[in-house]
C-alpha cells in the first residue's frame, strides 16, 4: 500500500495528513474540534476527505484518545469525548469510502516512533508520553503490543502510591499524577506557595500567586536556571525515572523512548529522569540498561504512526 491519510484527534483541532511509505507529510489539513461527539465523527470525515481530495490514499489511520477495542474499530471510553462503545470505524468507512484502522493516540504515537522517530534500530522499544497526563506505548519484537482487549500500554494509571493522590480516573496513587505536565504544575504552586521569596522570579512569570503558575512559565523559569523551577522539574524527573525501573523488570526493552511536551525541555529533564531509572532499577550494576531518548516525532508522531498502522492493514 502507498499512501495512507493519518488523523490525529485533539482537544482543540483535528489535523488530518496524508502520508507516504517512509513517513513523510505530504499535506495536511485540520478542523477545529466540535463539542459533541457526533460533531467531532462528522469533522474527521471532513478533514479526510479535505485532505484525500486529489490524492490516491488508500485507507485512513485514527488516533483517538481513549480505550479502543481488540479489533480496532470501537472507541470503548474517551473521557474528553465522551464517546461510550463508539463505532467510529464503521461511520468513517461509510463517510469517505476506504478501509479505517482505529488505535489508541499514545500507541499510534508510539509506532510512528519505532517506524521513522527515535526507536528507528530497536525490535524492542517503550514508549511514554508526558505531557497533561501520562500515555504510552509498548513495542515488541517490532510489533504493537495491545494486550488481548486492546488497552494494554495505560501507563498513567499505574498505582505509583497506595492512597496516594485522587486521579481524574477515580483511583488513587496513579503515575500521571506524580509524572506529567499537571504534576510539573502542581509541584512548582506548592514551592512557591512555601517559599515565594526563593520562587520570585517565578511568580512573576505569572500574576504574581503560586495558582497563577503556568506550565510555560514553569519551562520558561527553568531554562533561566531558576532554583524552584528546576527542582520542580527534578522531581518530575524523579516518579518517571522510578516508573520507568518498574517498566524494565516488565518488558526489558532496549530503549525508552519519552515524548509529550514536557520531554521538550531536553537534558533538562531527560539527565535526571536517566538519573532516577539507574538509581531505582534492580541489578542495575549487573545488568545491561535501556537507553533513555528524546522523541523526534514531536506533534507528528501520533498522524504519522497512525498512517503507518492503516498501511499495515
Amino acid at each position: 500500500m502507498g499512501l495512507t491519510i493519518g488523523v490525529d484527534i485533539g482537544g482543540t483541532k483535528i489535523a488530518a495528513g496524508v502520508v507516504d511509505e517512509a513517513g513523510a507529510i505530504l499535506e495536511t489539513s485540520t478542523v477545529p474540534t466540535p463539542p459533541t461527539p457526533e460533531g467531532v465523527v462528522d469533522a474527521i470525515a471532513a478533514a479526510v476527505r479535505t485532505v484525500g481530495a486529489g490524492s490516491t490514499a488508500e485507507a485512513v489511520g485514527i488516533g483517538a484518545a481513549g480505550y479502543v477495542d481488540d479489533k480496532r474499530a470501537t472507541v470503548l471510553f474517551a473521557p474528553n469525548i465522551k464517546w461510550r462503545h463508539e463505532a467510529l470505524k464503521d461511520k468513517i468507512e461509510q463517510r469517505v469510502g476506504m478501509p479505517v484502522v482505529v488505535e489508541n493516540d499514545a500507541n499510534a504515537a508510539a509506532w510512528g516512533e519505532y517506524r521513522f522517530g527515535a526507536g528507528r534500530g530497536h525490535e524492542d522499544v517503550v514508549c511514554i508520553t508526558l505531557g497533561t497526563g501520562l500515555g504510552g506505548g509498548i513495542i515488541l519484537g517490532g510489533r504493537l503490543h495491545r494486550g488481548r482487549f486492546g488497552v494494554a500500554g495505560e501507563f498513567g494509571h499505574i498505582r505509583m502510591v497506595p492512597d496516594g493522590l485522587l486521579c481524574g480516573c477515580g483511583s488513587q496513587g496513579c503515575w500521571e499524577q506524580y509524572a506529567s505536565g499537571r504534576a510539573l504544575v502542581r509541584y512548582a504552586r506548592q514551592r512557591a506557595a512555601a517559599d515565594p521569596e526563593r520562587a520570585a522570579a517565578l511568580l512573576e512569570l505569572g500574576d504574581g500567586t503560586p495558582e497563577g503558575i503556568e506550565g510555560r512559565h514553569v519551562s520558561e523559569a527553568a531554562r533561566a536556571g531558576d532554583p524552584v523551577a528546576v527542582d520542580s522539574f527534578r522531581e518530575l524527573a524523579r516518579w518517571a525515572g522510578a516508573g520507568l525501573a518498574d517498566l524494565a523488570s516488565l518488558f526489558d526493552p532496549s530503549a525508552f523512548i519519552v515524548g509529550g511536551g514536557v520531554s521538550d525541555e531536553g537534558d533538562l529533564v531527560l539527565e535526571p529522569i536517566r538519573k532516577s531509572f539507574r538509581r531505582w532499577l534492580v541489578g542495575a550494576r549487573y545488568r545491561p540498561h535501556a537507553r533513555v531518548v528524546a522523541a523526534r516525532l514531536g506533534g507528528r508522531a501520533g498522524l504519522v504512526g497512525a498512517a503507518d498502522l492503516a498501511r499495515q492493514g
